[in-house]
């Protein structure tokens, strides 16, 4: 890396009282730019040919030595951290991220979350973002967030009644948060507390979110209730059509269009991951289009979720899905305890459940992990059950 900091004025920007401004023009692989010292100096005193000032302008050569040192400074600081060294590193960003607080910047990802449509996760960082602000822990730069910080913001949860798998979720999205400011140079970070604070103790154990297969028999055969209201059965539908087309979740269903089913096939791209993913159409799965999708163009989307001739932008797609995704959830809750059933009933738990019963009918984990577009077996066993003490108490009985 060529790195050149040199002295430079203007002939042509001469002030009426025959002074001008001495910049700097810095030079990084070949490329220029010039920022402003805001040190001005009297043209009889600056030597054009050479750029510099005469011999006998000790205090402004001084002055400009001073300037040109700092950016050597930062120049190492960067280097230090392995930090590739550009233009805008060294001149924008020094400006502007030697004020910027967490609040500022956390305000800046949320409203790109935002209008990225992402609003769930704007949601979650809002949450952490007026906690913060409450407990007057937001007005802080990211160079000051400490060991220290992360403990108190640990204990002020505590305080606050937070429980530990909640409290890992807030410290995670800090630490994420943390990490996004690091990735755009907003800060250079000098010693990460986050290396050094264990954020996986406070995780408990997950509660299992999976029915069973007869569980599923009996959601399928009940009647509709008489207080019923118009998402009532679309829930129990959303929740069977999941669970008999490989687990595909909410968002994915509702985006899914008459020319996604082909020979037989439901095709669609996940929209968490964008991976292409397709699963057989079971018949149980196709009644339950047919009830929502007959007389429908290909274009149309094959569930009452979403109208393409409302929902078109980014923004009103994530505002519709989550509205109905709530009033959904509502439902399935209801069914559920209508069943008496254990487990509390979300459009989740028909992913979760369609991977466990394949699990206790044997299938190997790495075909459910494919199935449900996992990107890694880590993340497949999350949704299945460890050993379940039936098997356990069976596996016992070889011991002697």
């Amino acid at each position: 890396m060529s790195v050149s900091i040199k002295p430079f004025c203007r002939k042509e920007r001469v002030a009426k009282n025959q002074t001008t401004i001495v910049q700097l023009r810095v030079t990084i692989n070949r490329r220029s730019r010039y920022v402003s010292t805001g040190i001005r100096v009297p043209i009889a005193e600056w030597d054009f040919e050479k750029q510099e000032p005469l011999a006998t302008s000790g205090h402004i050569k001084c002055e400009i030595f001073d300037k040109i040192n700092s950016y050597q400074k930062r120049i190492k600081q960067l280097e230090a951290f392995d930090i590739e060294v550009t233009l805008d590193d060294l001149l924008d960003d020094e400006k502007s991220t030697s004020s910027q607080t967490l609040s500022e910047f956390t305000n800046g990802v949320i409203e790109q979350l935002r209008r990225q449509g992402k609003l769930s996760s704007a949601a979650r960082y809002k949450v952490v973002l007026t906690q913060l602000q409450r407990l007057r822990m937001a007005n802080v730069r990211f160079e000051d967030i400490s060991l220290k910080y992360i403990i108190d913001y640990e204990e002020a949860l505590l305080q606050l009644g937070n429980k530990p798998n909640s409290i890992a979720t807030k410290i995670a999205l800090l630490k994420a948060l943390y990490n996004k400011a690091m990735n755009k140079r907003v800060f250079v970070c000098k010693n990460n507390p986050f290396l050094r604070y264990n954020i996986s103790r406070h995780k408990e154990k997950p509660r299992k979110r999976a029915i069973l297969k007869e569980d599923v028999l009996k959601l399928m055969e009940a009647p509709l209730p008489s207080t019923n209201t118009p998402y009532t059965e679309l829930a129990r539908d959303l929740f069977l059509f999941s669970y008999f087309s490989a687990g595909i979740n909410f968002k994915d269903i509702a985006m899914l269009k008459g020319s996604d089913i082909v020979a037989g096939r439901i095709y669609y791209r996940r929209q968490k991951t964008g991976k292409e993913m397709n699963c057989t159409l079971l018949p149980q799965a196709q009644s339950i289009i047919n009830k929502y999708g007959q007389g429908r163009s290909e274009s149309d989307y094959l569930f009452p979720i979403l109208d393409r001739t409302k929902h078109q932008t980014v923004v009103q797609i994530a505002t519709r899905l989550n509205k109905v995704l709530r009033k959904v959830n509502r439902e399935l809750k209801l069914w559920g305890e209508n069943l008496g059933l254990p487990t509390k009933l979300t459009t989740y738990v028909a992913r979760h459940t369609y991977a466990t019963v394949l699990k206790r009918s044997g299938v190997n984990i790495a075909l459910i992990s494919e199935s449900l577009g996992h990107s890694d077996l880590s993340t497949t066993q999350i949704y299945l059950d460890s050993f379940e003490n039936s098997q356990i108490a069976e596996a016992m009985k070889n011991l002697l």
